[in-house]
């Protein structure tokens, strides 16, 4: 596993503060694979995701992100007909 410095995005000045997080053994399996994936530490990757949940700094970048995905024009149906593609149809129990 890489070392926090070394995979720490070049914003973050120093890595000081020190925490403990208690996973599930099904969680800490996955992130830990993902963290092999992208070559990179489980530390990484909370980093990470309290980065995107957390710290978005403004209303501005967020309105950025939506205008950004409604410039890719990506074809959507109604609620109904979005919902029977991605819903199974129920099936009776025998």
């Amino acid at each position: 596993m890489q070392s926090a410095t070394a995979t720490a995005p070049a914003y973050d000045i120093a890595l000081t503060k020190k925490t403990t997080i208690l996973f599930s053994p099904h969680q800490f399996d996955f992130l830990t694979r993902l963290a092999e994936q992208r070559h990179t530490s489980v530390g990484e990757l909370v980093r990470e995701a309290c980065r995107v949940r957390y710290m978005l700094t403004t209303n501005a970048e967020r309105m950025a992100a939506v205008d950004a995905l409604a410039f890719l024009s990506l074809p959507v149906g109604t609620p109904a007909e979005m919902k029977r593609e991605s819903v199974p149809a129920v099936q009776p129990l025998t």
